[in-house]
């Protein structure tokens, strides 16, 4: 069966270790893709965020984006994890930072 861009995302998603990140822009890259705002868009629309953990993704820019639990929660659980975050950005992004 072939799965379509929503459970592909999440696919990927699910490939980012605990404590590290990547963007939206290496989801939709993987995939052959420059929609990375459909890759938020599917990351937003996630029913399983303790199992597939968007909180992870990121923008490019190292800010923490959107979350649909909200930004302070996203950045509450990055902080969990032991990713640092100074205004809103990942701090050291390039060490934390990982491609899918």
């Amino acid at each position: 069966m072939t799965k379509n861009f929503s459970e592909k995302v999440l696919e990927l998603c699910r490939r980012v270790p605990r404590g590290r990140v990547t963007t939206y822009k290496d989801i939709a890259s993987a995939m052959g893709s420059k929609a990375y705002r459909a890759v938020g868009n599917a990351l937003h629309k996630n029913n399983k965020p303790v199992k597939i953990p968007c909180h992870r993704v990121i923008r490019s820019d190292g800010k923490v984006g959107g979350y649909a639990g909200g930004i302070r929660k996203k950045m509450r659980l990055l902080k969990n994890e032991g990713v640092e975050i100074k205004d809103e950005r990942v701090k050291d992004f390039r060490s934390k930072h990982v491609k899918v």
